[in-house]
């Protein structure tokens, strides 16, 4: 039985110049043994159809009706497969030699796991780690995202220096392994987010059902990042910043979730201000756009009574990071570096 569907979602990968650059590796060095490479069309308005039926036979394809944005077109996608492993793979990711087999050994091996990742390189600098996701990822006190191998804007030069299988809070949603009953159980990626930050906000959901989180770094993609909504553009910080605060509200116990949540108001208007002084007004805007959107999305779609039972959250105490602030280390201690911050990390494993 093939183990695992690769499934790449793809929206007017033809028009970016995506399709014909990176899914040729995924072909090339997924073997039909193994996996099944899939592409999952998110209503492309290009000629992405014709040139998968034509230039990519091999390639299975299931073509969506309309752009449901990365989380939801991933969950209708992955209700139509029946592996028991699935990838949720970028369409600007290139992958290499024999990177299924690392991680799908670990999985067998490991039932506990529930998802891992590749140790993920950038595609525009082979020599750094890219910034979605490096060589895992975990959440400082305050809920910021850093990984082994990237703290905010800072990429570090891989020199073998986090080559361990290691726990996680989150893994990448570049190129994420998961298992798909796992995925199921747990609700699959969150649709309102649409994009960003879906994936730190399913793992905290695999953490909470108790399975474990990894990274895997024998195997390696390397990842072009931003192909779609890059960092210049302010929708993607109205996307950040809101979904953050989704998440927050959505998985930490009730008596942590208020004080983060004002903490976190606190900290991005600081953000605001920053930009602001930057003269990056449209960003600002967003930010105060995301936390009103935010408000919104909360009282209508996660009420205290919709949300999961409280004994069955798990606050940031209870996960693998270490309880610092990623700002103060950062910033203030000027720590750039993941060792650095975290020395002699213990891996749990």
């Amino acid at each position: 039985m093939i183990k695992v569907a690769v499934i790449i979602l793809n929206w007017n990968g033809v028009a970016h110049g995506l399709l014909r650059r990176y899914l040729p590796s995924v072909v090339e060095h997924t073997p039909a043994e193994l996996g099944e490479v899939i592409v999952a069309d998110n209503g492309s308005t290009d000629e992405s159809l014709q040139v998968l039926r034509e230039e990519f036979p091999t390639v299975r394809v299931i073509a969506l009706e309309q752009n449901f944005g990365f989380a939801e077109g991933y969950n209708r996608a992955i209700a139509q497969v029946a592996q028991p492993y699935v990838v949720l793979l970028n369409d600007d990711v290139a992958v290499t030699p024999h990177w299924l087999e690392p991680i799908v050994a670990y999985l067998d091996a490991h039932p506990g796991t529930l998802a891992a990742q590749p140790k993920l390189m950038s595609d525009r600098d082979h020599r750094l780690f890219e910034y979605a996701g490096a060589c895992g990822g975990y959440l400082d006190r305050m809920g910021y995202p850093y990984c082994r191998g990237r703290i905010f804007q800072t990429l570090e030069v891989d020199d073998g220096q986090y080559d361990t299988v290691c726990s996680l809070d989150w893994a990448t949603g570049a190129a994420l392994f998961v298992r798909r009953e796992a995925y199921i159980k747990a609700g699959g990626l969150d649709g309102n987010f649409f994009a960003h930050m879906e994936e730190i906000d399913l793992c905290w959901r695999l953490r909470r059902m108790g399975g474990d989180i990894v990274c895997v770094p024998q195997s390696t993609v390397f990842y072009f990042g931003g192909a779609s909504l890059s960092a210049e553009n302010p929708h993607k910080t109205f996307l950040n910043f809101r979904n953050s605060l989704l998440m927050l509200h959505k998985n930490l116990p009730r008596e942590q979730r208020r004080p983060m949540i004002f903490w976190r108001m606190v900290l991005d208007g600081l953000a605001a201000l920053n930009f602001i002084a930057h003269g990056q007004f449209r960003h600002a805007h967003a930010i105060g756009h995301a936390h009103s959107q935010a408000r919104k999305m909360i009282r209508e779609l996660y009420p205290d009574e919709a949300l999961a039972n409280d004994a069955e959250k798990r606050g940031f105490h209870d996960a693998p990071n270490q309880p610092i602030s990623i700002l103060w280390q950062y910033y203030v201690k000027g720590k750039k570096r993941f060792s650095e911050i975290v020395p002699q990390r213990d891996c749990n494993l």
